[in-house]
């Protein structure tokens, strides 16, 4: 369709619904007829047959064949409130995602978890949809198979291999995300009323997805080179959990990136107590080198490893996967087509290939790699100026966490008493900011005095304005 024609389409869509809504179209009164408004808008028929559609299609009016189209009942007016982020919600595990999500335009979000949509690789994503509307039809109607696209399947595992983890296609499990892996794993492997261990802090949705399976959940103190080791052996004496969730490479929210020594005393602890480790490897293409991982150490014996492409490709075209034993993965393909009714869209699964083979990808992750460089340099310094520090500075990826300026007190606003990045993340919210407060991230809610920041969302300058408020309030 040209331009033109399209716009012309939107005029009659347009002129109609001002007609609903002033009144002069009743709910239930029928439509001029085809012919009588194309003559009164001054365009072709053809224009207001899809003008008529497409409102039809929204549920605006209705098609009664051989009558023409009605005026259909009347919407109730949208309520802003219910359409704008809670400002009074309980900050909880889901609060970040919640705020982050539901944001407006006009909402600056430096504590939220992905790249802005200019830093992906757009251009790539849109030579693999014109190359899918190329496709056969099976692709674009079918349901795809139960383990998801074997082209897929048999990149990862040639990356599996170049890492020294030896996985065939067949133990390879593509899922609708990172986080349906997870809750797949969980299904499999859990019942109400198990322990997990995770780490304290955490990827704040570890917390909501394990909650929502009922289970206890017990954390161990992160540090720089990885979980506390000593403290992880006791809580495996004492607890005796089925899981451990962890990210390798480069820790959500830390950044920290666990030591071999740290990783080996794991797999040792691991092995002793009968320990299954789910190892979430999302953030490994922002490594500027690779570290070690527990699932090539461990050789996918008890080590699950799951991943998405929403950091570096799209968080829009959903796409994830598992690697596990060839028994566990037969019985989580039973569980996904009993919950999904099988793999992630064939649609986004072809994207995903196409774009991972475009030969701009490589040069696009070394490019993301630098800008994230200099971007974790420069906010350091900004907010060194307010008075906030990071923990540790990140070998790669996009997060900073941040200790709060010093003699920085917190009332009793917040969603924990006495909770200081809570309040302060109330404050900023109330400005049209959305930061992610350290107890978010803690099991044992230790982190009052820490903020996530995420780099690549922290070029306006309205961010800093903001910060400086409320740390003044």
């Amino acid at each position: 369709m040209d331009g033109r024609k399209g716009t012309r389409t939107g005029e009659v869509m347009d002129a109609i619904r001002r007609r609903m809504a002033g009144g002069t179209l009743s709910p239930g009164e029928r439509l001029p007829s085809i012919r009588r408004f194309a003559t009164a808008m001054g365009v072709s028929p053809s224009t207001v047959v899809e003008a008529y559609d497409r409102l039809a299609a929204e549920g605006v009016i209705r098609s009664r064949p051989g009558s023409g189209f009605y005026a259909s009942g009347g919407m109730p007016p949208l309520a802003l409130a219910d359409a704008e982020p809670r400002l009074d919600r309980a900050i909880d595990p889901l609060w970040v995602s919640r705020q982050s999500l539901d944001a407006g335009d006009d909402t600056l979000k430096p504590g939220c978890g992905w790249l802005p949509a200019d830093w992906m690789p757009n251009a790539a994503i849109r030579r693999a949809i014109r190359q899918l509307a190329r496709a056969g039809d099976a692709l674009l109607a079918d349901y795809g198979g139960t383990r998801g696209s074997p082209a897929l399947r048999r990149l990862l595992a040639r990356q599996f291999a170049d890492e020294g983890i030896d996985a065939g296609p067949d133990q390879i499990l593509l899922t609708g995300s990172g986080t349906q892996a997870i809750d797949l794993i969980c299904r499999f492997l859990l019942r109400p009323g198990d322990t997990v261990l995770v780490d304290d802090p955490c990827y704040f949705n570890f917390q909501a997805l394990l909650r929502a399976h009922r289970v206890r959940i017990v954390g161990v103190p992160y540090r720089s080179t990885g979980p506390d080791t000593v403290l992880f052996a006791e809580a495996l004496a004492r607890h005796r959990p089925r899981l451990y969730i962890t990210n390798s490479a480069l820790h959500n929210p830390t950044g920290a990136t666990p030591s071999p020594q740290t990783i080996h005393r794991l797999l040792t602890e691991a092995a002793a107590h009968d320990l299954t480790i789910v190892e979430d490897d999302i953030f490994a293409d922002f490594e500027p080198e690779p570290s070690p991982r527990l699932a090539a150490l461990d050789g996918l014996a008890r080590v699950i490893r799951i991943g998405s492409f929403s950091k570096t490709l799209s968080a829009s075209i959903r796409c994830g996967y598992i690697a596990a034993r060839p028994d566990w993965v037969e019985a989580l393909v039973d569980l996904q087509v009993a919950t999904a009714f099988g793999g992630p869209s064939p649609v986004a699964a072809d994207i995903v290939l196409t774009a991972l083979g475009d030969g701009s990808h490589r040069k696009h992750l070394e490019a993301l790699r630098r800008r994230l460089a200099r971007a974790r340099r420069e906010t350091a310094d900004r907010l060194h100026a307010l008075g906030l520090r990071p923990w540790l500075m990140p070998r790669g990826g996009f997060y900073l966490w941040c200790s709060l300026p010093d003699g920085f007190q917190g009332g009793s606003q917040g969603g924990f008493p006495g909770d200081a990045a809570a309040e302060l993340a109330r404050a900023a919210l109330h400005d049209k900011v959305v930061l992610a407060p350290g107890n978010v991230f803690s099991v044992s809610q230790t982190a009052s005095g820490f903020l996530r920041f995420n780099v690549a969302q922290m070029a306006d300058p309205r961010v800093y304005e903001v910060l400086a408020r409320a740390i003044a309030r």
